[in-house]
């Protein structure tokens, strides 16, 4: 039983610095304030390293006053090389708020340009003519659909914390 709690102890400091570390690091990549530059911060190895590359896309001021920032996150992990997509969101005091999770790394957003998100169809699947827009200065919607081809895509889901 003694083995079992330590196992759990350990795991759970792990878990709880990693988290620690992301933020840390975007924290970092706000504080720049450069737009479209992708930040790669680790490197991938299997089994023991994770990798991940963080895009700030820039800000967005609602009709409510609000002002949220936007970021592209990609986590690489695992044996295989997996990705973790998200767009996140932190509010203007760098305070992280929540994020949509996204499928596929060729499924984020390039830019953010005057309040709109604004996704171009880069795998080979879609038709790359187009181009999902996502308007944000009414708010941010707790849902959006990313068009792929012929009126199918994805429904993406905003998930804030409490």
């Amino acid at each position: 039983m003694k083995e079992i709690l330590i196992f759990f102890f350990i795991g759970f400091c792990f878990v709880g610095n990693s988290q620690v570390i992301d933020s840390d690091i975007q924290l970092k990549v706000l504080k720049n304030n450069i737009k479209g530059e992708e930040f790669v911060f680790g490197k991938w190895k299997a089994n023991t390293e994770t990798e991940t590359h963080l895009t700030y896309l820039g800000d967005v001021k609602v009709n409510t006053g609000k002002i949220y920032k936007i970021m592209n996150s990609t986590l690489f992990w695992g044996l295989s090389k997996r990705a973790t997509n998200k767009i996140l969101i932190f509010n203007e005091d760098n305070q992280y708020l929540g994020n949509y999770y996204v499928t596929l790394i060729t499924d984020l957003p390039i830019e953010l340009n005057n309040g709109v998100l604004i996704f171009k169809n880069l795998s080979s699947e879609c038709d790359k003519r187009i181009v999902s827009k996502i308007n944000l200065k009414n708010g941010l919607p707790e849902k959006f659909f990313r068009e792929c081809k012929n009126g199918e895509g994805d429904i993406y889901s905003l998930d804030m914390i409490d």
